[in-house]
């Protein structure tokens, strides 16, 4: 019986040994296991850099802001959350006592990149709001607003923590472009185009084109200003060009008189006869320059008033004819086959 009740306490005190070993061993081996959890626990919460980048990202910026000269933070302007922002409200004015403008407003916010040589600017924010409140981390940015063609950039200083508003005066119009043949006649809007360039020319004779493909009708926004319009009926050469001047806060409209006519061709065996196909047609002014080509039974063109030739080539033959265009007096020309 004591051999067997020593024997018992032996085997008792082995068990608490080994039990004290494994649970050494236990922790040791969690230990080593808690190092790599925490570094990828560390690698898996985003820093505050990272979380900036995705909400710079939903503004229109870089994924990867650019470093700076030691390679190190964002350039100059980008808003990082423990930058203090301001608040910049902007609203734009036509005239300077005029109402602020209520739609189709575009702003445009740029922070200046001075990490590179020349600075370029990085868009920071855009809106189409009429009077936008735009966040802003200290800083210098160029802000730009654009109604139609009718725009104005300036540059703007932001300081911390303070709120702002920025008024921009326009000092734009509206330009409303009507076409007629002749002294009255109204015409359709779609056989009429027109283009817009700068009222001051180079020394060479060329102007800036502003907007180009405008149909008549429609008002067009532009800065305060002389402009050269270049008004096209139809296809050939009946071409028109005006001066007009825009006024700050008014529209201007302006009257364009085209002096043309619907000129149609067909080449016939007899006069009144019907016309042949597969014919390829040249008008040449009175000076024998070319005014247009084309090909059919019956090509129609839109030419300005004056004196032309009519040229028709079929199964290899040539024939011609001179004609004369009257302002509004649609006209037909028959080519007989002589």
């Amino acid at each position: 019986m004591p051999s067997s009740i020593v024997a018992g306490q032996f085997d008792f005190g082995a068990s608490v040994d080994g039990l004290r070993r494994f649970v050494f061993v236990l922790c040791v081996a969690l230990l080593a296991l808690s190092i790599p959890a925490a570094a990828f626990a560390q690698q898996a919460v985003p820093t505050p850099w990272q979380s900036d980048t995705q909400s710079l990202r939903r503004i229109e910026l870089p994924a990867d802001p650019s470093p700076g000269p030691s390679g190190k933070g964002a350039a100059p302007g980008t808003a990082l959350p423990d930058s203090p922002s301001s608040a910049v409200t902007l609203s734009a004015y036509l005239t300077q006592d005029g109402e602020p403008i209520d739609q189709g407003l575009i702003w445009r916010v740029y922070s200046e990149n001075a990490n590179v040589n020349p600075p370029q600017p990085r868009l920071v924010s855009t809106s189409k709001e009429p009077s936008p409140s735009v966040p802003l981390a200290p800083g210098t940015y160029v802000i730009n607003v654009a109604f139609g063609r009718a725009h104005l950039t300036r540059r703007v200083e932001v300081a911390a923590s303070k709120v702002t508003e920025e008024r921009f005066i326009m000092n734009a119009g509206g330009l409303r472009v009507t076409a007629v043949l002749g002294e009255a006649e109204k015409v359709p809007d779609l056989t009429v185009s027109y283009d817009v360039y700068q009222g001051d020319a180079d020394r060479l004779g060329g102007r800036t084109k502003i907007v180009t493909g405008l149909r008549p009708g429609l008002i067009v926004r532009l800065n305060a200003g002389l402009y050269h319009l270049v008004s096209t009926m139809g296809d050939a050469n009946a071409v028109v060009s005006s001066d007009v001047t825009v006024e700050a806060g008014k529209l201007t409209d302006a009257l364009i008189h085209h002096h043309a006519a619907r000129v149609t061709l067909k080449l016939v065996t007899r006069e009144g006869g019907e016309a042949q196909a597969d014919t390829l047609w040249a008008v040449h002014g009175a000076d024998g320059a070319l005014v247009r080509e084309s090909q059919g039974a019956l090509p129609t063109h839109i030419l300005a008033a004056g004196d032309y030739v009519a040229s028709a080539r079929h199964a290899g033959r040539l024939y011609q004819k001179q004609f004369s265009v009257l302002v509004g007096q649609p006209t037909q020309v028959e080519v007989v086959m002589r």
